[in-house]
């Protein structure tokens, strides 16, 4: 029997998820391709006093939990771990696909041990003002290893891919944006404990940085009584002086419960918004504006290429304080604007963010630097599909 083909995913802290929208999409894409007759392991990362066991393998759900243990913390942890990972994966008969380029300079490696790498180039990480100036030139440098390194790059957005552009022929990059799953319904009770209604508050679901927008958004919401809530879920923090900032701004209708970190609540918090408010000024097809779209949420969101792209006809967008403002008050005050924005969310999901599209053609492109030699396994699956279809 020919041997099936494999994957290994590096780049995450691992998984079931827990951390955030890489882990998320990891998960989701390691479970489809097990069920298509792919082999997958996925490297965890493990903190530790000391290093016992460097590697580890555990099985969970037909996954090859990788678990790697690192004796370090903070960034310093994060690049041994992806060495490690590297170091591993090279001797793996396997594609390997990198989500994001942070450890990329140990992707040569990987390459000279003759393994084919694919990797999502996420956002353009040294162009947030947040980070200082030796960072950003590591990631700027990051992204030109990884962008020369791996054989095919992903961009989550078109703005993304034109940015790939610049470092390798546009026929290096395959677009695939972030998915998302339909919302139906979701229960009122978790509601009931932040003492909203239905329907009565906006919400935002962000990093509380400046790159987010959320002073903007807290003193917008802030101007003037609304009659709705404006709920900010966020980590904050007294010691970070951006986060004093917004905490000063917050007017009497302005909750911030801090970070929530339960998805049914999350997910019903989303559900039953007005709306959702982005104030995300740089990067790709962000998973928390998609998973908006998918729960029906109108969207006030910054003005850039990639907030118009991706919630597309579901959107008012903002450049400031006062428009922001000004685009609250006529989503709080336009019944039918709301409708319509609501209509045209679930379309824009539909059309553009179904996670099974999104793992098709992962798998797709995985599967071509394999040399296109299915096992039978996926073989019968693929026969299947086209029977079905």
């Amino acid at each position: 029997m020919d041997t099936p083909p494999t994957l290994l995913i590096l780049g995450t802290r691992g998984i079931p998820a827990a951390h955030g929208g890489f882990e998320t999409f990891a998960e989701k894409l390691a479970l489809f391709l097990v069920e298509r007759g792919w082999r997958v392991g996925v490297y965890c990362q493990d903190e530790v006093p000391t290093v016992t066991q460097r590697f580890r393998s555990e099985m969970w759900r037909g996954i090859e939990l990788i678990r790697t243990q690192v004796a370090s913390d903070g960034p310093k942890a994060t690049l041994e771990f992806d060495w490690h990972c590297v170091r591993d994966a090279a001797r793996r008969d396997a594609v390997s696909l990198v989500l994001g380029y942070n450890g990329a300079v140990f992707l040569p490696y990987l390459r000279l041990a003759g393994r084919k790498i694919f990797t999502n180039m996420d956002g353009i990480e040294w162009r947030r003002p947040k980070w200082s100036f030796p960072v950003r030139a590591w990631f700027w440098l990051n992204e030109w290893i990884a962008a020369w390194s791996s054989n095919r790059l992903v961009a989550d957005h078109p703005i993304i891919a034109d940015h790939l552009a610049t470092r390798r022929p546009r026929s290096a990059t395959a677009m695939i944006p972030y998915g998302g799953v339909p919302i139906p319904s979701a229960p009122v009770a978790p509601l009931a404990k932040l003492g909203l209604e239905s329907g009565r508050y906006l919400v935002s679901i962000a990093r509380i940085e400046p790159d987010n927008s959320i002073l903007t958004l807290v003193e917008a919401f802030s101007r003037e009584p609304r009659g709705m809530k404006l709920v900010v879920l966020g980590t904050f923090s007294d010691k970070i002086a951006y986060h004093r900032e917004v905490m000063a701004a917050t007017g009497p209708e302005v909750l911030t419960p801090g970070g929530i970190y339960d998805a049914s609540i999350v997910q019903a918090l989303r559900f039953h918004a007005r709306a959702y408010m982005h104030g995300h000024t740089v990067g790709g097809t962000n998973p928390s504006l998609v998973e908006a779209l998918w729960a029906g949420n109108p969207v006030i969101a910054h003005d850039n290429p990639y907030n118009r792209w991706t919630a597309g006809e579901a959107g008012l967008f903002f450049k400031d304080e006062a428009s922001c403002s000004e685009a609250i008050g006529r989503l709080i005050a336009d019944d039918i604007l709301a409708g319509r924005l609501k209509k045209a969310a679930l379309s824009r999901a539909q059309e553009k963010f179904r996670w099974q599209a999104v793992l098709e053609h992962y798998e797709r492109e995985a599967l071509a630097l394999t040399g296109g030699a299915a096992a039978p396994e996926l073989a019968a699956v693929k026969l299947a599909d086209k029977s079905s279809g």
